[in-house]
């Protein structure tokens, strides 16, 4: 919102500078982000006289002016067909950057020097005419500021409005925070009353058949009127808004609008069938020409202005072309309404409009200043345009807003605030910004709030009025009366902290992706029609369409993340992320969510350097990451197994391993689908781990257990087994694990080997077993005689056969 001092002067003295007024008003809540000269741009721009003319010599179309600019004369080449001696016109010195951008510089022009640019109307922002240069009267001296000639001197404030403060989206609104704040008294501009002798009912009439979506609509006649352009003090306010001028009657209601915050829009009466008015919503109509000369498409929920046979205007958010005002136009009828704010938002929404005027009944006009800015409005018009207001109005009011009174404790509104402000006080604050105070006991205060607060609901509110007329900065700093005892923080925030520890320590990057996926998501991880992952919950209002459901596995967004980067050339990538999934319930349900863990590695294992060279990364190194994540969480006796390929839903059968403690599932490990990275655009191997965080977190000890260090030596045996395909290592590890012997402290696979002269079908492991007493020193006896006890049972319970 814009806001012109120049103009505000008209409402409140302004007894203080710009950056006083703009911090005051920062202070009681509404933030000046910018003060700005609307006139800057003349800085380097003074008044010329030109002394004589020539033709160019080199250009038929120019002139060589030698111009007077007051401390010297200077030659400029000039092309406006208006240019001739004893003129005065404005001279832009080198340096001076127009409003365009464009910036003057001394240079030669057809091989002619030209030491400035004499300029239009346009060329300055001053006016529409561009045909010539504009003229400026004799009386002004050259070389004086063209600003100071002209008598243009402005500071305009950006004040950044939060959506519910819509009463100070007008000048008068921000005079009335400032005479509440500077203690000023308010200066309303008075309206003469219409004095003819014709009534308006005689004329037209106004029915609204939607009164939920119109609670009122006023309108008012001004006849005999000649359309022309506006007067020049008309046309800088609204420049130095921000607005364009138009015509006077248009420059009017943006200039009322500007002033009471009040939309206004005025039709040509003469092209309003059966010259009435009729609110309602479409009938046959599918489609409507706005003033932009747009086909807007219109649904049944689009609230129409229309006249006794068409629409005329889309209620609250344009005009439309067959009732706008046209240089023929003689008489008008100003609408002055208000509209239900939801209305207006979703029209100007769906239709992609955005005006002054839907800005402001999407927050909400005052309904009780509808007939003063239409009274203001046709009372300019009669005196700028020569015409006549017609006697009266008509105002139809079917939905009066009801009146709020607000109880108010003052005590508490104390304790709330942190003041220790009385009564009276509060009281003289409300009223300053013209509410109304009654006290009917010692600690209470009813309040009413004015028409144009539409933002005022509950005591809450009222307390936020007094805050910021007392100032914000003027309440004391206070800390909350807190124990030093803290509640320790919950086991899920402290392990997921421990998790992102370890895999940062890793080497992963933590991935922070959106919960939302796209429709497709499952497909493109080719998963099964019966796999729980599929019943998502979709979203009502997306985004986008990559974003219409929510996720219910973590994979897509890191397929994707992992793409984006590979695209870029990065493609060696450990990736992780910690995260919410989420499956559908019982309709109208919240639904079930599930913490996951997931994590990507694709590209080298490890950088490529000097003395090493680069290598891909493979399955076991994410299963290597996956245990070592495991065993630092304190987690060791789990088993790591093939997944059945009924499992493998978008990794490669055969290539996937499920994690298990016990009967406990944890998750899995393994290579992505060839088909599935085709869907996400990846093309080169990526390897993957899932874990469901809450089981797993549900079998981790609560405390670790401390075991001391070793005082006796170790001593180790290898056996090597003949063993068919099918059999997994992990089973021979685990068989050895669970025999109760009390001197195994570990076992671990070291070689793999199939082809000769192993027979086929079948292939070699060779695993180490490490013994250990925490009593004594083991003897070669009794750890052959074990050793040789373990290699019969794994022969027996596998099958398996000695190397010959």
């Amino acid at each position: 919102m814009k806001v012109s001092l120049d103009w505000l002067q008209q409402y409140v003295d302004l007894d203080a500078s710009a950056s006083d007024l703009a911090d005051a008003l920062t202070m009681a809540g509404l933030e000046v982000e910018a003060i700005m000269d609307p006139y800057q741009h003349l800085n380097s721009v003074v008044v010329g006289r030109i002394v004589r003319t020539a033709p160019h010599p080199n250009a038929d179309k120019l002139f060589c002016c030698e111009v007077d600019i007051g401390s010297k004369t200077v030659q400029v080449v000039c092309g406006a067909p208006n240019a001739e001696a004893g003129m005065n016109a404005p001279c832009a010195l080198p340096g001076a950057v127009l409003v365009s951008g464009m910036r003057v510089e001394k240079s030669e022009i057809r091989g002619q020097l030209s030491e400035g640019m004499l300029c239009s109307q346009a060329e300055l922002a001053l006016g529409d005419d561009a045909s010539g240069l504009m003229q400026i009267s004799a009386e002004h001296a050259p070389g004086v500021p063209l600003a100071r000639a002209l008598g243009l001197s402005d500071t305009v404030f950006e004040i950044g409005l939060t959506p519910n403060r819509p009463d100070c989206l007008s000048h008068i609104g921000v005079a009335r925070e400032i005479s509440a704040l500077r203690a000023k008294p308010m200066k309303i501009p008075d309206i003469p009353p219409a004095a003819g002798p014709e009534k308006i009912a005689g004329h037209t009439s106004v029915t609204i058949e939607d009164p939920d979506r119109c609670p009122r609509y006023a309108a008012e006649l001004v006849f005999d009127i000649s359309v022309g352009p506006s007067p020049a003090w008309l046309q800088q306010r609204l420049r130095a808004v921000g607005l364009k001028p138009i015509n006077n009657i248009v420059d009017i209601t943006n200039y009322v609008m500007m002033e009471t915050g009040q939309p206004l829009h005025a039709f040509d009466f003469d092209r309003l069938e059966q010259h009435r008015i009729v609110v309602r919503t479409p009938g046959t109509e599918s489609t409507f020409t706005t003033l932009d000369g747009k086909s807007r498409e219109l649904d049944a929920q689009t609230l129409l202005i229309c006249d006794g046979k068409k629409p005329v205007a889309i209620a609250g958010v344009m005009g439309g072309q067959n009732s706008e005002i046209m240089e023929t136009t003689t008489r008008v009828l100003i609408e002055s309404a208000c509209f239900d704010p939801v209305s207006i938002r979703k029209t100007a929404k769906r239709l992609g409009i955005s005006t002054d005027a839907s800005f402001r009944f999407e927050r909400g006009v005052d309904p009780e200043g509808t007939v003063y800015a239409m009274n203001r409005a046709a009372a300019l018009m009669a005196e700028l345009t020569g015409g006549t207001r017609i006697n009266g109005v008509i105002d139809e009011h079917p939905r009066p807003a009801p009146q709020k009174t607000i109880s108010v404790s003052c005590q508490r509104a104390n304790r709330h605030l942190g003041t220790r402000l009385g009564r009276d006080d509060m009281a003289a604050y409300l009223e300053s910004v013209a509410f109304s105070v009654a006290m009917p006991e010692a600690d209470q205060l009813e309040v009413t709030p004015p028409s144009f607060r539409v933002d005022v609901d509950r005591p809450e509110d009222v307390m936020e009025e007094i805050a910021r007329l007392w100032g914000y900065n003027r309440i004391p700093t206070t800390f909350p009366r807190l124990t030093a005892q803290a509640e320790p923080p919950a086991q899920m925030v402290e392990r997921k902290e421990q998790i992102r520890d370890l895999m940062a320590g890793f080497g992963f990057y933590e991935t922070i992706n959106y919960a939302f996926t796209a429709a497709r998501a499952a497909d493109r991880l080719e998963l099964a029609p019966g796999d729980p992952r599929r019943n998502a919950e979709n979203l009502l209002n997306p985004l986008s369409e990559e974003q219409a459901l929510m996720r219910t596995t973590l994979m897509p967004g890191l397929l994707e993340t992992a793409r984006k980067n590979i695209s870029r050339q990065e493609k060696d990538l450990k990736l992780f992320e910690l995260g919410k999934t989420f499956y559908k319930t019982k309709h109208h349900e919240l639904p079930h969510e599930v913490e996951m863990l997931a994590a990507v590695w694709t590209g080298a294992n490890k950088p490529a350097a000097w003395h090493t060279a680069a290598e891909p990364c493979d399955f076991y190194d994410i299963k290597g990451s996956f245990e070592s994540l495991l065993f630092g969480l304190g987690l060791e006796k789990f088993t790591c197994s093939q997944m059945p390929e009924t499992g493998c839903s978008y990794t490669r059968p055969g290539r996937t391993a499920q994690v298990r403690l016990g009967d406990t599932y944890l998750g899995l490990i393994g290579e992505i689908e060839a088909s599935v990275l085709k869907q996400f655009g990846i093309r080169q191997p990526v390897f993957v781990f899932e874990a469901h965080l809450e089981a797993l977190l549900s079998c981790l000890p609560e405390t670790p257990e401390f075991t001391p260090i070793p005082k006796f030596p170790a001593m180790a045996r290898d056996i090597t087994l003949i063993v068919e395909n099918r059999i997994e290592a992990g089973e021979i590890l685990n068989s050895v694990r669970s025999m109760e012997t009390g001197l195994i402290e570990d076992v671990y696979l070291f070689d793999v080997y199939s082809g000769e002269p192993i027979p086929a079908g079948r292939k070699s492991l060779s695993i180490r077993v490490v013994y250990r007493s925490h009593t004594h020193t083991l003897e070669d006896t009794q750890v052959n005689e074990l050793h040789r006890q373990i290699t019969d049972s794994l022969l027996a319970a596998f099958d398996a056969e000695l190397p010959a």
